[in-house]
């Protein structure tokens, strides 16, 4: 068979060379049949008996999680037994079944598509990918029922050959592979996903090399077929050339060899070699991630992502977290780490978000009524939220975050908020940080473009690359059709980029990134030539990270950057960035 190359979407890095081991997926176009009256309730039972034996397959997985696994693992099999226990998917399904007397596979295919429908109908790419969650629901349902099953093959230790395997799939989920961790797993490649996917982010905890996104592979790679994936560029090369193969096995030897020099610099301080602090921060979803965070050594959490704690809560506004509930988890989250600043996001979700208590559709979700503009619209929901994160900041060094800013009014009726929640606690007695600090996400271009009026308000800045680029670019970056469009170093973005960061400086406001760049250490030196000097990006990415800025001289970046900033060549800024990775200085770890 003649060598061939997929490329998808690089979600995890670092190599993996093996065999291909198929997953066949169990089939969403199930057989259609309706039942008789009479075997309703025996079909009924069907569904209900694959919901049991799912429930306990996943709580057995995460009742063997190790102690030592991230924290992110068991909160992403809690996600799929919370949706497992969701009215919204078994309950409508049983109600198919016994109204319209479709069999169970059937009714429970119907019911998932439903679910979908409303998915797509979300803007923000996080919770969009939330659907692939009820759809690996549903593909483990379905595989009970249908009498398959999700396995990788018993691997003899003694057999050389076998030692690596290459799981590709139209899609995984992260609890099947967790039951894979224990098993010679070097890697997956899945049609479906994308860079925010719970597969995608459970990768990254693991530290496998995955790429997904891949379309066709699961159709176009073969049973044994000898794989390589390329994390870090996305690639998937089948068959390779004996020369090629070669190649990456002395990359993945050299790989492996610069992650263990990575723990030596655990407790080292993150200064240039010119002797520049830099500060490096994580981000977080779960008070659990602290412990990650810690781990790593951050200096502290610059992203709380605070609408993960209203993941899950569809329904009614008495179902929301309330003050109390918000409280306890922020709470948590400061303790743990033990006087590090905590930098919470208030709540980053839209009326067109899983947590909307009434059924409303947007032309242009993406331009809608979200983040910010949402929170101002439900003045309640959002004084409640302030009040709990105020009361957190009593127990250590607590930063506010706000999303989606663009315009002056918006800036001074979050302040106003602000200033009304500190009120009501002062006239209760309630302990807060009288001088809490309050930042503004930098994710729209008009806000790049007006940043004077931010500087003149705020306490610190922080630039979300992710929607920066999305917005600035004009494209979805988990459309496939149009991911290849995505690319971070437009010179309309660097422009931006360049210019919070500078004006920032200039008028000594703090300014950070908290987008996926700042964990990409291919822009680790160009971030640092801009004059970047606070990065926050998942734990897991954090030491690499860590290890470029101890490669670093600044005087010298700057010097590069600055040409790079006057060019208007992509493919000539692409190849000086790369350029910079590759002359500068290392030191020995």
């Amino acid at each position: 068979m003649a060598s061939f190359t997929l490329h998808g979407i690089p979600v995890s890095r670092g190599i993996a060379i093996g065999r291909a081991h198929m997953l066949a997926p169990a089939a969403m176009d199930v057989k259609h049949y309706l039942i008789g009256e009479a075997e309703v309730e025996a079909e009924v039972q069907r569904l209900q008996n694959a919901v049991a034996k799912v429930r306990t397959e996943l709580q057995t997985i995460r009742s063997d999680l190790p102690k030592e696994s991230p924290p992110e693992l068991g909160a992403f099999v809690d996600v799929h037994l919370l949706i497992l226990s969701d009215p919204m998917l078994a309950e409508m399904s049983l109600d198919i079944i016994r109204n319209r007397q479709y069999n169970a596979e059937w009714a429970l295919v119907t019911q998932i598509d439903e679910l979908s429908a409303q998915f797509d109908e979300i803007e923000d790419p996080y919770l969009r990918e939330r659907k692939m969650d009820v759809l690996q629901v549903g593909e483990r349902l379905l595989k009970v029922l249908t009498g398959t099953s999700t396995r990788l093959p018993e691997v003899d230790s003694d057999g050389a050959s076998f030692a690596n395997i290459v799981v590709v799939a139209y899609d995984i989920s992260p609890a099947d592979m967790l039951q894979f961790r224990d098993r010679a797993f070097a890697g997956f490649v899945t049609d479906l996903g994308g860079q925010n996917s719970h597969t995608a982010i459970v990768a990254r905890s693991l530290d496998i090399p995955a790429a997904v996104g891949m379309n066709n592979a699961s159709r176009l790679i073969k049973q044994d077929d000898w794989i390589i994936i390329d994390g870090d560029a996305g690639v998937v090369i089948v068959d390779p050339a004996t020369v090629i193969l070669k190649q990456y096995r002395e990359r993945q030897a050299h790989l492996l060899r610069s992650r263990r020099k990575l723990g030596k610099i655990k407790k080292t301080r993150a200064v240039t070699l010119d002797g520049t602090e830099i500060t490096l921060l994580a981000n977080i979803e779960l008070p659990s991630d602290c412990t990650a965070a810690m781990d790593a050594g951050a200096s502290g959490v610059g992203l709380f992502r605070s609408e993960f704690l209203f993941m899950g809560r569809i329904g009614t506004q008495h179902e929301l977290p309330n003050e109390d509930e918000q409280f306890e988890s922020y709470r948590q989250a400061v303790v743990a780490m033990k006087g590090r600043p905590v930098t919470i996001r208030t709540l980053d979700v839209g009326a067109d978000k899983p947590i909307n208590t009434e059924e409303q559709t947007a032309l242009n979700p993406a331009l809608g009524l979200r983040a910010i503009r949402y929170c101002l619209a439900e003045p309640q929901l959002f004084l409640t939220q302030l009040r709990a994160i105020l009361r957190a900041s009593a127990f250590g060094k607590v930063k506010l975050l706000i999303p989606m800013l663009a315009h002056a009014f918006e800036i001074d009726q979050t302040l106003a908020m602000i200033a009304q929640a500190k009120q009501q606690l002062r006239d209760e007695g309630v302990a807060f940080d009288e001088t809490i600090q309050t930042g503004a996400m930098i994710e729209i271009p008009a806000a790049a473009l007006a940043l004077p009026m931010f500087i003149k308000r705020m306490d610190f800045l922080s630039i979300g690359t992710n929607d920066l680029i999305q917005y600035t670019l004009a494209i979805d970056r988990v459309d496939h059709e149009v991911a290849h469009l995505y690319n971070p170093l437009h010179p309309a973005v660097l422009f931006l980029l360049s210019t919070v960061i500078a004006l920032g400086r200039k008028a000594g406001i703090p300014v950070s990134v908290c987008g996926e760049m700042a964990g990409d250490v291919k822009f680790t030196r160009l971030l640092l030539g801009m004059g970047l000097l606070e990065f926050s990006m998942h734990p897991a990415q954090l030491l690499a990270v860590k290890q470029e800025v101890l490669n670093s001289d600044l005087d010298d970046l700057t010097l590069q950057t600055r040409k790079i900033l006057r060019s208007t060549e992509p493919s000539a800024i692409a190849a000086a960035v790369n350029q910079m990775r590759m002359t500068a200085r290392k030191i020995l770890v």
